[in-house]
């Protein structure tokens, strides 16, 4: 169900169409007439209108063009309909002062296409067939973009350069004087022909990008300079970066040169802050560059359909480490035997493998724990001070209509209620980023339950932090988001990204933790501990929310496994209608927490079980579910992730040995090849031997 906000966004974008269409009509209208006064007003007021909502409202004008009325249509119309009306007027001369004109707004019109060819062709010379960033593309003497409203924004060009034809027109209506539209004709004329002959300068050689060719060349002689041994492959949608950017910090701290590998152009400014080179293939033969390189093995956060691209390189070996482990079938996908091997945290998921029977061998199998866990802080006791923090952090609701999925359709507001009932609870509520994605039932749900945290906290008063810690948080936001954003100008294309993100700083990774932290310690102090909290945006990081919390109730996903790192107790809503025995029989991450119904009725014991740690019934079965969902502490999951990587380029490099081997034994030596031409030829071998 859509947020009521959205409502009057709604009435006013019809409002504004519906106007459209009406200034339309009253021109048409006066024009006939002719009401000079009505159609001047009226004429210029739709042009307005039209500039306004281009700039203010594209995507509203959008839906027009799927209709064919673009842009162009309306205002070539508005031309028209002006035209018509100086004809109607008395004491304008159509043949002396109208023809002309009429002959000058072709003229306009013509340029108008003409910058709109040049345009193609411009955005067609500067679309590279790679998209790299952290790497130094100088070489390819990457230029800046024209400006936006030549290159790109054909509607926005043609309408504020008729501004002045329009103008002229209408004085001309008024006075009756051709004077005024020929200045005006004239100075749209300077305007548009001026313009595409700015444009055309990027057609000239010294601002076109180089050929495809070329620019392959110089990846190979990068790849060649950098010798990446370790790569990440992703692809997927806009909604999807989370999945890699999740390895980020794991992929920066390897003992290997690592690359990470993109499908999508657009993905590339999805990528968080790294230092670590991106390369984005849009096509598959450029991505087969990567075969004569030096890079060994790639890993793979997630399944996408471009995957099966990717696996047809035979020297590279391939281990799939997912976005994060959880007990749903999701995270035991058949496409997984399509990899050398499945890395995963510890031996539950060599035995989730086992059980589904997916075609993954235990063999290929490699636990390697999971790195990204590090930041998260372990369980120092019960809460000591007046309030305990539960983070409710429940999942989507996925592709598969599962009712089992996600807690928040059928037990997220009884959840809730309960945990606002105690007084003593100050709860923090994460919904996942795709919550209403699917079932509209989700995202009226979740739009019910922060109505009632927010409604909770007007009922709830005390000390708040000054005006200092507020002030801290702006200081430690603009530090973090100049570390973290790239601004690009307005007009900017990837090209000329391209050239500003081409010079890594070489310490960002360690910048950005070190900043994180400042910024997660002034965003907890800006609020009062009383305070209910909505954290809808992706700061803070749900690990930061791990570390406030003392309680975590979720759903079965890769939330509750990551949490068991922390051995702090949780709790899991079981909506899928099975019995609880089942439930925790089917799902070994639930073991060792709370099962909640979709009533929520054991909210009250949870948190008392919280409180006073003797009536925590799980505390030991957490430390041996930590051990089985994620693998033993030591050594290090880092260090087990950097053998496996190992262990695998290793193969790789077995591989290509053999590889080159049997292609040597199969092709004959240079004496072979003598003796062979020899044997074919006998009066050849005679002449030889005589010689």
């Amino acid at each position: 169900m859509p947020s009521a906000g959205l409502f009057p966004r709604r009435v006013t974008q019809l409002a504004a169409l519906l106007s459209m269409f009406a200034l339309f009509a009253a021109q048409i209208v006066s024009a006939l007439l002719p009401n000079v006064p009505v159609f001047i007003a009226v004429s210029a007021a739709g042009l307005a209108l039209d500039v306004y909502l281009q700039y203010r409202d594209p995507g509203l004008l959008a839906l027009l063009g799927k209709v064919r009325f673009d842009a162009t249509v309306r205002q070539l119309l508005r031309d028209m309909l002006v035209l018509v009306g100086l004809l109607r007027i008395d004491g304008i001369d159509a043949g002396s002062e109208q023809a002309p004109l009429l002959v000058a707004v072709c003229a306009f019109y013509a340029l108008h296409f003409a910058c709109q060819a040049a345009a193609v062709l411009v955005r067609r010379t500067r679309t590279l067939p790679i998209v790299t960033r952290n790497i130094d593309a100088s070489a390819l003497h990457l230029t800046a973009a024209p400006p936006r409203i030549l290159a790109r924004r054909q509607g926005h060009r043609l309408l504020t350069f008729s501004i002045p034809t329009t103008a002229g027109l209408l004085l001309t209506a008024a006075t009756t004087d051709g004077y005024w539209g020929a200045i005006g004709v004239v100075a749209s004329l300077a305007l548009i022909g001026g313009g595409t002959a700015y444009l055309a300068t990027w057609l000239l050689p010294k601002k076109r990008a180089k050929s495809e060719q070329q620019v392959m060349n110089w990846l190979d002689k990068w790849l060649a300079d950098y010798q990446p041994t370790v790569g990440m492959y992703f692809s997927g949608g806009a909604t999807s970066a989370y999945q890699a950017n999740m390895w980020l910090s794991t992929l920066s701290s390897i003992d290997a040169r690592p690359l990470i590998v993109l499908r999508e152009r657009f993905m590339v400014q999805k990528i968080d802050a790294t230092d670590v080179p991106i390369i984005c293939f849009p096509k598959v033969s450029t991505m087969f560059s990567l075969e004569n390189s030096t890079l060994k093995m790639m890993l793979h956060p997630a399944n996408a359909a471009k995957t099966s691209q990717v696996l047809r390189i035979p020297t590279i070996k391939h281990a799939f480490i997912n976005h994060g482990e959880s007990d749903k079938l999701s995270s035991c996908n058949p496409y997984a035997k399509a990899y050398d091997e499945v890395w995963v945290a510890g031996p539950a998921a060599r035995e989730r493998y086992a059980l589904a029977e997916v075609g993954v061998e235990d063999k290929d199998i490699v636990e390697v724990g999971r790195p990204q866990l590090a930041p998260i802080r372990p369980y120092a006791g019960p809460p000591t001070g007046p309030y305990t923090t539960v983070l409710y952090a429940p999942t989507w609701e996925g592709w598969d209509g599962n009712p089992g999925n996600t807690s928040v359709v059928l037990a997220g507001e009884n959840i809730v209620r309960h945990l606002l009932a105690d007084e003593g609870v100050r709860l923090l509520y994460k919904p996942h980023p795709l919550t209403g994605s699917v079932d509209p039932r989700a995202s009226a749900a979740n739009e019910r339950i922060m109505a009632m945290i927010r409604e909770a906290d007007t009922k709830r008063s005390g000390p708040r932090p000054d005006a200092e810690a507020a002030a801290e948080l702006v200081r430690r936001t603009a530090e973090l988001d100049q570390l973290t954003k790239t601004s690009f100008r307005a007009g900017a294309d990837e090209m000329e990204r391209m050239l500003l993100q081409g010079t890594p700083r070489g310490d960002r990774e360690a910048a950005i933790a070190e900043a994180t932290l400042a910024w997660e310690k002034a965003y907890w102090a800006s609020f009062p501990e009383w305070e209910h909290q909505i954290i809808t945006d992706a700061r803070p990081a749900i690990f930061a929310c791990f570390n406030q919390a003392d309680l975590l109730i979720s759903d079965v996903s890769s939330v509750v496994s990551d949490w068991l790192s922390s051995e702090k107790p949780y709790a899991v809503a079981n909506t899928s209608g099975m019995p609880e025995a089942d439930f925790r029989t089917g799902f070994p991450t639930v073991s060792a927490g709370v099962i909640l119904t979709p009533a929520a009725d054991g909210v009250p014991a949870l948190l008392e079980s919280v409180r006073h740690p003797e009536k925590d019934l799980f505390t030991a079965a957490r430390a041996e579910l930590k051990v089985h969902l994620l693998g033993p502490s030591d050594p290090p999951s880092l260090a087990r992730f950097n053998a496996a990587i190992s262990a695998l380029c290793a193969a790789a490099d077995e591989r290509r040995v053999r590889m080159e081997t049997r292609l040597s034994s199969e092709l004959p030596s240079p004496r072979e090849e003598a003796a062979e031409e020899t044997a074919q030829d006998p009066h050849e071998a005679e002449e030889t031997a005589v010689g």
